[in-house]
């Protein structure tokens, strides 16, 4: 970001010394010599920080083997499947998330390719979040790596601006779990995320209130929360691509063309965003998926790997104390067409047999004649586990099939998930 406005308040990420400034900033900080200064006009006013980890899965892989630390790495499955994450080396190559692991491999044949291992990243995804709760009660993660925080009202707790405070938790989090953090600040939370996508990896981005409506203008409308591939072709087919197109349009407009989805673009494109950082964010579905090594077209070998996800969706909703009653399932043909479909319940569940038996029915209408490379279960509708599977009169073997699938989680959760299985879990 280019620093060009008198009265500066500039921050030095590496000893957090503050210093105001009436024309050039110095090119080192004058208290350490480090490079790494970061400065802005209300660098001491803005509160909503959003912290993202560079890469977060290949760079756990890195920290815990130090032999790949300076080769590309990219996590991923086998040939077959995608790639979850790439470090910024892979990257240099044009590896994404999400792309097929053959078309990665294409671009970088050097790389390393690496299971992911979600049990550590967990683990160092828990240990990073107690390091933002120690510094404010309102954090609020969107997944395993990344996090909001509003840091307003911390002042006098941390003897500091919330700038920087953001410092100090991207050093300690450096410090205690070796993965590096990069902060976006700002006035609210649609900026805050924008701006940590600003300087990576490593990067301070701040964006201010006086600069909301010139940064935004000539950005694209894909780069708004929330606005996905479907519906930028969408906004592009009416002529509006950048952030200053939409703002152009009568809100009026837009709601009547995009339903309410349209008030949540008419505001963005102001910079408008009165979400608050809500540490109660509750998960929205559950799911799992498998990618496999060659396509399937028979429909019961589909269904055989169904049913260990249903058992896997089902054993984590008993875990969070959650059922849900819409079944999602997802298919992906071999040409990487996604495939998608969803029932209600007239009850939430929480039961295998029940997520099974929904999805397969939905599986056997959506896959006919066709080779998919990919099977996925989920549920959404969440509702609390006390919620689950309520006695049916219609369904007089309910209880005991509730009955038996708590006695194989309680088993399962003494001696492991290979205790106890279903005859249907054994392999043909």
């Amino acid at each position: 970001m280019s620093i060009n406005d008198n009265w500066l308040t500039s921050l030095c990420r590496d000893c957090d010394s503050t210093a105001d400034h009436d024309g050039r900033l110095p090119a080192r900080c004058p208290h350490c010599g480090s490079p790494r200064l970061v400065a802005h006009r209300e660098l001491k006013t803005l509160t909503i920080a959003h912290l993202d980890c560079d890469a977060f899965y290949a760079a756990v892989e890195k920290r815990d083997d130090p032999t790949i630390a300076q080769r590309p790495v990219i996590v991923g499955g086998g040939r077959r499947g995608v790639v979850t994450s790439a470090c910024y080396i892979a990257r240099m190559s044009e590896v994404r998330s999400a792309m097929p692991m053959f078309k990665a491999l294409e671009a970088c044949p050097d790389a390393i390719v690496v299971r992911p291992d979600m049990a550590k990243y967990k683990s160092t995804g828990r240990a990073i979040r107690s390091i933002l709760e120690a510094a404010t009660p309102l954090v609020e993660p969107l997944s395993i790596d990344e996090a909001f925080l509003d840091l307003s009202g911390t002042e006098r707790l941390h003897g500091a601006c919330p700038a920087v405070v953001s410092a100090r938790l991207v050093r300690r989090i450096e410090a205690e779990t070796g993965i590096s953090v990069s902060v976006g600040l700002s006035h609210n939370k649609l900026l805050a995320k924008m701006a940590s996508d600003l300087d990576k990896p490593r990067g301070f981005a701040i964006i201010g209130r006086a600069e909301t409506l010139d940064f935004l203008g000539p950005r694209r409308v894909s780069d708004l929360w929330g606005v996905g591939q479907a519906l930028a072709r969408k906004l592009a087919s009416d002529n509006i691509r950048t952030i200053a197109d939409l703002r152009l349009r009568d809100p009026a407009r837009l709601v009547a063309r995009y339903g309410s989805v349209g008030t949540r673009l008419a505001a963005f494109s102001m910079g408008r965003d009165d979400r608050a950082v809500s540490p109660g964010r509750a998960a929205k579905s559950i799911s799992a998926e498998q990618t496999f090594d060659r396509d399937i077209n028979d429909i019961d070998a589909l269904l055989d790997r169904l049913w260990p996800l249903s058992e896997k969706v089902a054993r984590r909703l008993v875990t969070l104390d959650l059922c849900g009653r819409t079944v999602v399932l997802k298919l992906k043909t071999g040409s990487f067409r996604t495939v998608t479909r969803n029932r209600r319940l007239h009850s939430p569940t929480q039961l295998a047999g029940r997520l099974f038996d929904t999805a397969s029915a939905m599986a056997r209408e959506a896959a006919a004649g066709s080779g998919f490379r990919l099977i996925g279960v989920g549920v959404s509708e969440l509702a609390p586990g006390c919620d689950a599977d309520p006695a049916d009169l219609a369904d007089p073997g309910l209880a005991k099939r509730k009955s038996v699938e708590s006695a194989m989680t309680a088993i399962r959760g003494k001696l492991g998930d290979r205790a106890i299985v279903t005859g249907r879990s054994l392999p043909k």
